[in-house]
């Protein structure tokens, strides 16, 4: 009784066969099938939850993006004439000293790099510095 169990054990050994095994990649850019690309492709554009931003401009007729252009000008105009008048009230910036312009404290001073000028917002610490090169 021995006997058969052994030989239908051999039986079913001898009957088992391997294969190798190798690896192809699926993604076209790794070497894999190209015809993968538009399934892959509609895949993750499907999974994707992010949206391009819109151009605001783009969505803007001719005469809209005229008349915000012709504001820009003119805000800019009286800005600079407002500046101006404001540092005529606290002098040259290209003279050595210190001035005060509202919450701002400026700093000018001569140094070998050339004219460096200070800028201290008084109101949150924050400060830049200018350096005009000779």
């Amino acid at each position: 009784m021995k006997y058969p169990i052994y030989l239908l054990l051999m039986f079913f050994t001898c009957a088992l066969s391997a294969q190798q095994l190798t690896y192809e990649p699926i993604n076209p850019a790794f070497g894999g099938e190209t015809f993968n690309y538009q399934w892959m492709l509609s895949s993750a554009s499907a999974q994707n939850g992010f949206t391009a931003p819109s151009n605001a401009s783009a969505d803007q007729s001719d005469l809209d993006r005229f008349g915000e252009s012709l504001n820009s000008q003119i805000l800019s105009q009286i800005s600079r004439s407002l500046l101006q008048q404001q540092l005529e009230g606290i002098g040259d910036l290209t003279q050595p000293g210190t001035f005060s312009f509202g919450t701002l404290a400026i700093e000018v001073f001569e140094s070998g790099e050339g004219l460096v000028i200070n800028i201290l917002d008084t109101s949150n610490g924050e400060q830049t510095q200018v350096i005009v090169p000779n």
